[in-house]
């Protein structure tokens, strides 16, 4: 192995992170593991290339191959979601959402997000994003009680202040996006539509969530979490007057050029995802979230909106009990993984919380079906109820060893 002469601390390093992912139940709804094929395009010669530009109009010389990759990770995007423009280039969701700001907004102008404490985004508009310092934000909420999107206050929130855009998507929301209700609430006030589905666009390619093209004027999607591609973003639209300006807002407006590497394994994740195989992995991911849920729920703690019909799910600690921080340390202890979340009504601060958010996309792809999440999700309530003995952590720690290494990784 040549990283192993050049820099052996490196891939030292490597190996330990290798070995930590083998040997751990990963619950984090954001991570997933791209497949061998997209990891060899990702380490490919193709990082050697600089691209400026779209196809066939490059500012280097030298472009014919990229030209051709990045024209077929296009056309992959625009098949496998059924529109006639998409932007492959954004280095990330973050980026991505950016380039969108950039290209339908004015810096001042109204734009509208879900609140992240009730499970929006950074970038949909909070305080301390670019979204919120450069643009007049507003946040939408949640329902305390149901721990729903409050569509009644979302409508009088957009009629008083009349947003240019209004977004839609999240982080940690674990219920069906109901775009033809945000639909009518943009169209009443003359906003755009923005649908970010960077979590769930592996389930909507696999036909379990409702794909919001046709109805928001502009899609984003990252490329890994459910799609288990690359760390990317696919920008989406039927509006050829919206995908100018998008082209232009990521290059030149945003970023220089592309990495070659990225969007040749974005194509390579994306011909896996419109496999039939494919399809029924976004089915499992949905089936094994739903039976985790019901576990957890079953186990007595509480699931912010009672459930879950995606890929995720909230346990709700209450401001009373352990801290989403505590569980969190817990269960990394015994080779657990998820990440502490704040939950609606936090009353905790971002770095403590009262909430852990888990999925079930890595485990999926691990093989895991529903009667392991059933035993994850008995090994997660193990330790919320008894996070104090080193003793249970042990336990624990050894039932996740077995099932690990019945499941390894590719």
């Amino acid at each position: 192995m040549e990283l192993e002469k050049t820099d052996k601390e490196i891939a030292d390093l490597i190996k330990k992170e290798e070995k930590r992912q083998n040997s751990v139940l990963n619950l984090i709804p954001s991570e997933n593991y791209a497949s061998k094929a997209v990891r060899e395009a990702l380490g490919s010669v193709l990082t050697n290339k600089y691209s400026e530009g779209y196809p066939g109009k490059r500012y280097y010389a030298g472009n014919q191959v990229v030209d051709e990759i990045e024209s077929l990770a296009i056309e992959r995007a625009k098949k496998l979601f059924g529109v006639s423009f998409a932007n492959v280039q954004a280095y990330s969701g973050s980026p991505a959402n950016q380039a969108i700001y950039f290209a339908l907004a004015e810096p001042g102008e109204t734009v509208m997000g879900l609140a992240l404490p009730d499970g929006g985004h950074l970038t949909h508009g909070w305080p301390v994003n670019f979204s919120g310092k450069y643009y007049k934000a507003v946040q939408y909420g949640v329902d305390l009680q149901t721990g729903l999107i409050d569509f009644e206050d979302l409508e009088r929130l957009a009629k008083e202040h009349k947003p240019k855009m209004i977004w839609t998507g999240a982080t940690a929301y674990s219920r069906i996006f109901d775009w033809e209700k945000f639909r009518k609430i943009a169209d009443s006030v003359g906003a755009y539509l923005i649908a970010d589905i960077s979590h769930i666009a592996g389930l909507v390619v696999a036909g379990v969530h409702p794909s919001p093209i046709g109805i928001a004027d502009v899609t984003m999607t990252t490329t890994h979490k459910s799609l288990r591609g690359p760390r990317g973003a696919i920008i989406l639209t039927n509006d050829e007057e919206l995908a100018t300006k998008i082209d232009k807002a990521v290059f030149p407006g945003l970023q220089g050029g592309p990495h070659n590497q990225t969007t040749a394994a974005i194509a390579v994740a994306l011909e896996e995802a419109s496999r039939p195989e494919f399809q029924e992995y976004g089915k499992q991911i949905v089936k094994n979230a739903r039976k985790l849920a019901e576990t957890l729920v079953a186990e007595r703690l509480k699931l912010v909106s009672g459930g879950t019909d995606n890929h995720l799910m909230l346990i709700n600690l209450g401001s009373e009990g352990p801290s989403g921080k505590e569980v969190q340390e817990a269960l990394e202890k015994a080779k657990i993984i998820v990440n502490k979340n704040t939950v609606p009504g936090e009353s905790r601060k971002p770095f403590v919380t009262s909430g852990i958010r888990l999925g079930s996309p890595a485990l999926t792809s691990r093989g895991f079906k529903e009667g392991e999440m059933e035993k994850v999700g008995s090994l997660v309530a193990k330790i919320i109820k008894n996070l104090e003995s080193e003793e249970n952590i042990k336990q624990v720690a050894s039932e996740v060893k077995t099932l690990v290494e019945e499941f390894p990784l590719d």
